[in-house]
């Protein structure tokens, strides 16, 4: 429905409106109007899920550009502390103070992540790793449903288990991860724009097993349980009945056919 709404000249319109920067010489400042107007939005609803939930859609469609709607979602994280500032606020008057100075920090912790991720080009990451994952995604759909198990469940889990036994035993395994992990993506960057600068055995990473480097691999392993579930609960209305056998399949046990010269054979 909303494709057939946002079609021909009214999609035209509303690209043009959201997408167009600030004229000449303040196209600078066209992300952090986006800001004011994503904190606006979602002070007028309440809620930053609903303001992100109404925007990804059109961001599917192309209406919204994601270089626009990343100040957008920035803005409606600041939009989305005036709850709880509001609350805190209408406290009463000797927990008025701890209610204020709560919700001052979570004001403060999203204005720290826009300072860190917004105002110069290349601390954009956010941008290009969503790109990145939509791109896997678009190749792997299931890669979607296995970034919400390991980010959201498995990876805070294992934190918080760390944790648990001492910042000792979290920075003798957090530092040697995040270190494996700074030299992959320095790696990695070099492999793009300047692979001469490297070892011609870690030009590429041909040289590990490719379930350390691709998700082929666990696509394919995917796949078959997928079509092996799948044969296991086909229902017997799929077979075809007139010849006994589905297309392309083997003959279902126990289902008589005629032989050339007329003769049941079981």
């Amino acid at each position: 429905l909303l494709n057939s709404l946002l079609k021909g000249q009214v999609a035209k319109a509303i690209q043009k409106v959201i997408n167009t920067d600030l004229p000449h010489p303040f196209s600078w400042l066209t992300g952090y109007f986006a800001m004011v107007v994503g904190a606006g939005m979602t002070f007028v609803v309440q809620s930053s899920s609903v303001f992100t939930s109404a925007i990804t859609p059109l961001i599917g469609l192309g209406v919204i550009s994601i270089e626009r709607a990343y100040p957008l979602t920035l803005g409606s994280n600041i939009g989305t502390t005036t709850t709880a500032i509001l609350a805190a606020l209408a406290s009463p008057g000797d927990k008025l103070a701890s209610s204020f100075q709560i919700a001052l920090c979570h004001f403060f912790f999203n204005i720290s992540g826009i300072l860190l991720w917004y105002p110069l080009p290349f601390t954009r990451l956010p941008i290009r790793m969503a790109k990145a994952l939509g791109e896997r995604t678009a190749k792997y759909r299931w890669f979607a449903v296995l970034y919400l198990i390991v980010c959201f469940l498995l990876l805070p889990s294992l934190i918080f288990g760390i944790s648990m036994a001492g910042w000792r035993v979290l920075v003798g395994v957090g530092a040697p991860f995040l270190g494996l992990l700074f030299f992959v993506g320095l790696v990695n960057a070099l492999q793009a724009r300047s692979p001469g600068r490297l070892p011609k055995w870690l030009q590429t990473w041909d040289f590990l097993p490719a379930w350390m480097h691709s998700l082929q691999p666990l696509d394919n392993l995917i796949t078959r349980a997928a079509l092996c579930c799948t044969d296991r609960c086909r229902s017997p209305e799929g077979w075809d009945e007139r010849e006994g056998e589905m297309p392309g399949a083997a003959v279902r046990v126990g289902s008589p056919r005629l032989t050339p010269h007329g003769a049941t054979r079981l």
